[in-house]
C-alpha cells in the first residue's frame, strides 16, 4: 500500500466519525469481530456503512476492557457484547447468525480497510457472480522458506480441487458471503474458516477470488516484532480439521484415482 494512502488511513482512524444509520431491513450485513479496538472502531464502523445504502454493522465486542462496546453504539452499530474473549472466527460465527441481510461481509476491528476496497466483494455476491467472495491477497509467497499458514491455505484449496484459488481463504478478511451460503455451511462451522470453506467447496458453492486488499502490513497483531504468531498453531490445526473432513467424504486421494500403480511390486 502507498505511504501516503496508509498516513490517510491512519489519521482517518483517528478522527471523529459521524454515526452511522442501520438499516431497519438491510441488503448488507457487515460484521466486525472487536477486542479492546476503542482507537479504530469509528473508522472501521464509518467505512463499513458506505459499502452499500442498505446496509447494518454488527460489532461483536469481545473480551474488551478499553469502551470499544461504547464506542461502536455511540457511532450507530448493532453491539453484541461479551465479557469473555472469544476470537474473531466465533465472533464473525456469532454475528452471521444475528445478521438479516442477503449478503455478510467480513472485516476486523483493527484494520480500517475503504469502502472501496470492500464493495467489490458484496457486489460480486449481491449480483450473483458468487457465493463467496474472497480476499485474493495471498501473504508473501516468493520466500525460501513460506510461512505455514500460507501453505496450508495453498494445500486446502488443492486438495479441494481448486488449485486456481491458491491461497484465497476465508480465514483472510475481507470476505462476503451470501445467506444462502452462510445456511448450506452453517454458522457453527464459520467458527472455523477453513473449514467452512471445505463445506463450501465440497457443496459446489461457488467461491471466487474476487478483489485484491493488502491486509499483512496493516495488521498489528503481524507487526508484533520477529516473536513466533501466536495464531499460527491454531490456524494451521484449522487447515488440519477442514482436511480431515473432506478425506472423510472424498477419502484418502481428495476423489482422484490412483492411475495404474502396481502397489504389489513396491516392497
Amino acid at each position: 500500500m502507498p505511504k501516503r494512502r496508509g498516513a490517510k488511513l491512519r489519521k482517518r482512524a483517528g478522527k471523529p466519525s459521524r454515526p452511522i444509520r442501520n438499516a431497519e431491513f438491510p441488503e448488507v450485513s457487515v460484521i466486525i469481530p472487536a477486542m479492546n479496538e476503542r482507537r479504530a472502531i469509528a473508522a472501521v464502523i464509518a467505512e463499513a456503512a458506505r459499502v452499500h445504502p442498505s446496509t447494518e454493522v454488527i460489532v461483536v465486542a469481545n473480551g474488551s476492557t478499553d469502551g470499544t462496546a461504547q464506542a461502536a453504539r455511540r457511532m450507530g452499530a448493532r453491539v453484541l457484547s461479551y465479557d469473555e474473549a472469544l476470537g474473531h472466527d466465533v465472533g464473525r460465527s456469532i454475528g452471521a447468525r444475528e445478521a438479516k441481510g442477503r449478503v455478510l461481509l467480513f472485516t476486523d476491528a483493527d484494520i480500517v480497510i475503504p469502502a472501496r476496497d470492500l464493495q467489490p466483494l458484496v457486489h460480486a455476491v449481491a449480483s450473483g457472480g458468487a457465493d463467496i467472495a474472497l480476499n485474493t491477497y495471498l501473504g508473501p509467497v516468493a520466500k525460501a522458506q513460506v510461512h505455514s499458514v500460507i501453505l496450508a491455505k495453498h494445500a486446502l484449496n488443492i486438495f479441494a480441487g481448486r488449485a486456481d484459488l491458491k491461497g484465497a481463504s476465508m480465514t483472510t478478511i475481507p470476505h462476503a458471503i451470501s445467506r444462502g451460503a452462510r445456511d448450506a455451511i452453517g454458522c457453527d462451522h464459520l467458527a472455523v474458516p477453513p473449514l467452512a470453506q471445505a463445506i463450501a467447496l465440497q457443496q459446489g458453492l461457488v467461491v471466487r477470488g474476487i478483489h485484491y486488499v493488502e491486509v499483512g502490513r496493516r495488521n498489528r497483531r503481524r507487526r508484533r516484532g520477529k516473536t513466533k504468531d501466536p495464531l499460527e498453531r491454531l490456524i494451521v490445526g484449522d487447515h488440519l480439521e477442514a482436511l480431515d473432513w473432506t478425506i472423510d467424504r472424498v477419502g484418502p486421494r481428495g476423489g482422484r484415482a490412483d492411475a495404474s500403480r502396481s502397489r504389489e511390486l513396491v516392497r
